[in-house]
């Protein structure tokens, strides 16, 4: 039989989950309202379908090297991610998922232990300059937060001045001791 005390945390729990799931309805500075919402499965036909719509260097900026389309085994980990180590949010049309264009992709990948977790983020030129990177890593640092992870760091091309100033703003440091040239590596401590 559960405690009152058991049962109180499990409450809380549940309730931090929820908010962690939860829909945000955003208006941009230019007047389009999209919403901020987990990935789902029926998001990576519009994600695949309009890959091709990105420049190039929003892409290397992501990915760190050139990529020309995404392939259904990327797509499938992206859009269903485990729940205990994964979490990705998106920032898309109001529409529902599978019929809604997403124009920006933030994602988390925790390690094994759980203590660290990778990140990686794009938004879009669609939907640049409109604050959607901030609010998507904030989203991200509430989930590491709920999952007492310690560490959430990424890599990023020395010249994504704009990710190095919004990481710098969320309070992120940087690390000298990434051994590629080109690439500095990011650490916000939790």
């Amino acid at each position: 039989m559960f405690s009152w005390q058991a049962m109180a945390m499990l409450k809380t729990a549940a309730k931090a989950l929820k908010q962690l799931q939860r829909k945000e309805v955003v208006n941009l500075r230019d007047g389009r309202t999209v919403w901020i919402r987990p990935i789902q499965a029926a998001d990576a036909l519009p994600i695949a379908g309009t890959f091709h719509l990105l420049h190039e260097d929003e892409i290397r900026r992501r990915f760190l090297h050139p990529v020309k389309a995404l392939s259904d085994d990327y797509l499938m980990r992206l859009t269903q991610p485990d729940p205990e180590t994964d979490f990705v949010v998106i920032a898309a049309e109001p529409f529902e998922p599978g019929a809604a264009l997403v124009g920006a992709v933030a994602r988390l990948s925790s390690d094994d232990n759980g203590g660290r977790a990778e990140f990686g983020i794009l938004v879009s030129h669609f939907v640049s300059g409109q604050g959607l990177g901030k609010i998507l890593m904030r989203r991200l640092i509430e989930w590491c937060k709920h999952k007492q992870i310690r560490h959430l760091w990424g890599d990023v091309l020395n010249d994504n001045h704009a990710m190095l100033k919004l990481a710098e703003s969320l309070g992120f440091v940087r690390e000298s001791r990434h051994t590629t040239p080109g690439i500095t590596r990011i650490v916000l401590t939790i």
